[in-house]
């Protein structure tokens, strides 16, 4: 693959800190347009990552490029790349078009008035605040303010666009609204968007590229349907979205309970493993096929309901149905049947 055909690449990265390696040789190719998230828990690099990009952290070892060219060493400010913060950041004595033209104001060679003046007016015409030029940015609301921070790191043409959880102090509602705005706004401008985020559903609704990490490291890579589909790992399964584990038995291809009946699915390892099964990949019925249990709690979502069902030798299992085609509801307390397509079981190593 030729150089130029990526925005961002990272060449056997390590990051330490005294004895704690932070971030272990990983290696990562980052096409030119995309849209990656790096998810994570707390503690599992995705930060450092981010920072090693945007010149904020060195590496201890290994490279990063951006288009093709090793920009180790470089300082923040020399690099095609700028950064929307959680807390965005923004100038409280300045109005939003000084906050916005403030990156403008600091090139060298210096750019005329009217050119600056004419970027900030794109830039708040892209993210919506074209007649917010005057406005205090104390006087705006969290979205509008997480727009001028996202105006701000636009206007300087970066190559890269580093998102440190910019949606966090947002509630739910807005947040669904600017991570529309967010992918509107990527796919007009074209450029590479890098988001660190701890949300699984914020990195499966906006990313195209997801890259799950643990203990400094890439567990597993690749598109959203792939990475929630086909887990590469119990982890990643595990934490990318919401999963039951299920203790069996896999001998040749067939799996068997503790108690010795039979779950259906296939495996092709053996010998101890764990089972693991999605919630909306199980139904529930009043029918006499399946495992019998018991609805523990229910939880009501408007299009979905959760459940708790206590299972005689499996403990509690999660299931979710859609209320679309399950517009029947079970009530705590009744007996219930649980079947599930074979192939959406997901066997793995116990």
């Amino acid at each position: 693959m030729a150089a130029t055909a990526t925005d961002l690449e990272f060449r056997r990265l390590t990051k330490r800190y005294g004895a704690v390696e932070a971030v272990s040789g990983i290696e990562l190719a980052v096409p030119r347009g995309a849209f990656l998230a790096i998810l994570g828990p707390s503690g599992c690099g995705k930060t450092t990552c981010l920072r090693m990009i945007g010149g904020f952290e060195q590496p201890s070892e290994g490279e990063v490029l951006i288009a093709g060219q090793v920009v180790n060493g470089l300082p923040a400010y020399q690099r095609p790349v700028n950064m929307v913060f959680q807390h965005y950041a923004l100038f409280p004595h300045m109005n939003v078009a000084e906050n916005v033209g403030y990156g403008l104001r600091q090139l060298r060679p210096r750019l005329s008035s009217a050119e600056i003046d004419r970027r900030v007016t794109e830039a708040l015409e892209m993210v919506r605040l074209g007649n917010f030029a005057t406005r205090r940015t104390h006087e705006m609301s969290g979205g509008q303010q997480q727009r001028v921070a996202l105006a701000r790191a636009i206007v300087n043409r970066p190559k890269i666009l580093l998102l440190d959880e910019p949606l966090a102090a947002l509630d739910k509602k807005l947040r669904g609204e600017m991570q529309l705005e967010l992918l509107t706004l990527q796919r007009e401008l074209g450029i590479t968007f890098v988001l660190v985020t701890h949300d699984q559903e914020e990195a499966l609704s906006m990313a195209d590229l997801v890259c799950v990490m643990s203990a400094g490291r890439i567990r597993q890579l690749g598109a959203p349907q792939e990475v929630y589909d086909r887990p590469a790992d119990l982890f990643v399964a595990d934490f990318v979205g919401k999963t039951n584990r299920i203790a069996v038995t896999a001998e040749g291809g067939r799996l068997t309970l503790a108690d010795g009946r039979a779950l259906p699915g296939h495996a092709t390892l053996q010998g101890p493993a764990i089972a693991a099964l999605r919630p909306e990949a199980i139904k529930l019925s009043r029918g006499a096929e399946g495992l019998e249990g018991t609805i523990t709690h229910r939880i009501f979502l408007g299009s979905t309901a959760e459940y708790s069902v206590a299972v005689p030798g499996l403990g509690d299992l999660l299931v979710t149905t859609d209320r679309r085609t399950a517009t029947e509801l079970f009530a705590p307390g009744e007996t219930v049947r649980l079947t599930h397509d074979p192939a959406a079981v997901l066997v793995f190593p116990a």
